[in-house]
């Protein structure tokens, strides 16, 4: 299984921003920790971070006809972004919508998820260990289909 991981705006900047909402682990750390858990289930994995929409959307569609599916924190474009969205129902690929922090108990700008009506699941507050629950579900739903 391929499955691109896909982050946002300022999630270059974990371990600097806000730790107290998002953590002292660095977006370095967390790409060496998706990685590792890859490897050892034997998921081929590719990561994509950009701070601009256009390149967002960019990577969902190059992933159509390549990867198995996709896991992405869309970070603040979560909330503003239907062209995300558009690129993400386009593709029609697996989706797992992964939030570091608990969104729900946040800021009321901050309950409003366009990318989720694309995605199969949503994985909200459990820190960075939330992308390892996300390959988890696309490979369990990959032997399912």
């Amino acid at each position: 299984m391929k499955i691109l991981v896909i982050n946002g705006p300022n999630l270059n900047m974990l371990g600097i921003r806000e730790p107290g909402i998002y953590g002292a682990e660095t977006y370095d750390t967390l790409l060496k920790k998706i990685k590792a858990y890859c490897g050892a289930k034997g998921v081929e994995v590719e990561f994509f971070q950009s701070n601009h929409e256009g390149g967002l959307v960019d990577a969902i569609q190059g992933a159509y006809g390549r990867m198995d599916g996709i896991v992405i924190n869309p970070g603040a474009y979560t909330h503003t972004s239907i062209a995300i969205l558009d690129a993400a129902k386009a593709v029609s690929l697996p989706m797992v919508e992964v939030h570091i922090s608990d969104v729900s108990k946040r800021e009321e700008f901050r309950q409003i998820s366009y990318i989720r009506a694309a995605c199969a699941k949503t994985i909200t507050g459990h820190g960075t260990d939330g992308y390892l629950e996300a390959i988890d579900f696309l490979l369990e739903a990959s032997h399912e289909g």
